[in-house]
């Protein structure tokens, strides 16, 4: 099983190109093989995508998740533009996540006396910036629990960009184009055209780029309009906040983006709120159980 990722409303096109990809079986099985450079036995129809979706405002959910039929492989990846040792976590949520799924849909009992089969993990992050001093493996132990006896550990392997012309490395060279791009032209229609011709031209991700062009360059036009509309909001709302204070306008704000899906963390960066704060206000509206 595969699992593989980048984040929230506040999503680049890059980010939402990433899952697009690899929702394609072809993709996919080049994601595998790029990771598995050594199993030349899987096919397409081997592999079932599994990933997390959750239609709760809280709720856990990754880029990808795929099974590999037949190995018993759960492999978790992150696509990762800005480095943080927080994605061990958050790994680590996704893998508990789709083990319970996996329990649930093959009716896995875990309270019997018989061992279960549990699936092999496999943890990685795409990386696309720059390697820099980080490391090759993210270890949970190393990283929050160094010279203790810590009872648990987790590691991630992370990718870097590479010289091979595989998946992986093709997506890491798109997301630097596209950084390029909106550097030069901002969040518009001329940065994504330019994206897509250029990627085109270096041979990154060319197939899917010219099988997908129009809905490709539709993902980054709606997503930079979003994050436009998101940030003008946000601006507003931290203006009128620091203006009156926590007020009832601020209550108001706070259970308007609730009422649209938006997670308790983003309502408390947006409103300029804490996390506490804002749950306080939920709970007392009695919307937040």
């Amino acid at each position: 099983m595969v699992l593989v990722h980048e984040r929230t409303m506040r999503l680049a096109g890059k980010d939402t190109v990433f899952r697009d990809l690899f929702s394609q079986k072809k993709y996919l099985l080049q994601m595998y093989q790029a990771l598995h450079p050594d199993d030349t036995t899987i096919k397409e129809d081997d592999l079932d995508i599994v990933t997390l979706k959750s239609i709760l405002m809280n709720g856990i959910y990754n880029d990808l998740g795929f099974m590999v039929r037949g190995s018993q492989l759960m492999i978790l990846v992150e696509a990762q533009s800005t480095w943080s040792s927080n994605i061990i976590i958050r790994s680590l949520m996704y893998l508990v996540e789709t083990y319970q799924d996996y329990f649930r849909e093959n009716k896995i009992k875990l309270y019997g006396s018989h061992k279960v089969d549990l699936p092999k993990p496999e943890l990685y992050v795409i990386y696309t910036g720059d390697k820099g001093s980080h490391p090759d493996i993210l270890s949970l132990k190393d990283e929050f629990f160094p010279d203790t006896d810590c009872c648990i550990d987790v590691k991630v392997k992370v990718i870097y960009l590479q010289d091979s012309d595989d998946i992986i490395n093709q997506y890491i060279g798109f997301c630097r184009v596209f950084n390029e791009q909106v550097a030069l032209y901002g969040r518009t229609l001329t940065a994504a055209k330019e994206i897509i011709r250029i990627c085109r031209d270096r041979n990154l991700l060319k197939e899917y780029l010219r099988e997908r062009e129009k809905e490709v360059e539709e993902i980054m036009i709606t997503l930079f309009d979003q994050e436009y509309i998101w940030n003008l909001e946000r601006d507003s709302i931290r203006s009128e906040a620091f203006a009156r204070g926590a007020s009832e306008k601020q209550t108001q704000v706070v259970l308007n983006m609730f009422r649209r899906n938006m997670a308790v963390d983003d309502i408390a960066d947006i409103s300029g709120s804490s996390v506490e704060e804002v749950k306080e206000i939920l709970k007392n509206a009695a919307v937040l159980h």
